[in-house]
């Protein structure tokens, strides 16, 4: 198929808004069949923000940031939140090869391998401390790990740059 498309022929600026139309259609995609397979999600949202409060971070007297009432009575919304990292993931994935037939610039290879890691990252973390939560100290805890998975993320895409150097 991607011969079909005589890469020769097309610019780089169309070569790009061809992945981006794949990459946002197959964005919605995803989250139709997230949606159609989990039947309640849609409350299961409204009831996590409504019952978001100020708590106190563990281990930090004086720091309270936003989290749900009770983070472990949310199972089914991390299910599908973490459905739709490792499908984002994925199609990074699938978009890291496209960008690779395509010729694309490094700078955007770059990019999706960061992408990449940060998805792929985000839906082991969902797992490990949402899905599985037991205490209610493991949600601050995932996000402190989010935000080390965004550095990693942006590492790896420094790592691409500086291999083509």
């Amino acid at each position: 198929m991607i011969k079909d498309l005589n890469t020769q022929a097309l610019t780089d600026k169309r070569k790009e808004g061809l992945v981006t139309a794949i990459y946002i259609g197959a964005i919605f995609i995803l989250i139709a069949v997230i949606y159609f397979i989990n039947t309640g999600i849609w409350d299961s949202i409204v009831n996590f923000f409504s019952s978001l409060t100020l708590a106190q971070v563990p281990g930090a007297a004086s720091i309270s940031l936003p989290a749900p009432a009770n983070p472990a009575a949310y199972t089914e919304l991390y299910i599908a939140a973490f459905q739709f990292s490792l499908g984002i993931g994925l199609l990074e994935i699938i978009v890291l090869a496209l960008r690779v037939l395509l010729h694309s610039p490094v700078a955007r290879k770059a990019e999706t391998v960061g992408n990449i890691v940060f998805w792929l990252g985000a839906s082991y973390l969902i797992t490990t401390y949402l899905v599985n939560m037991t205490i209610e100290s493991e949600w601050f805890v995932f996000w402190a790990g989010i935000i080390m998975i965004f550095g990693l993320s942006l590492v790896a895409r420094a790592f691409v740059l500086l291999a083509k150097r």
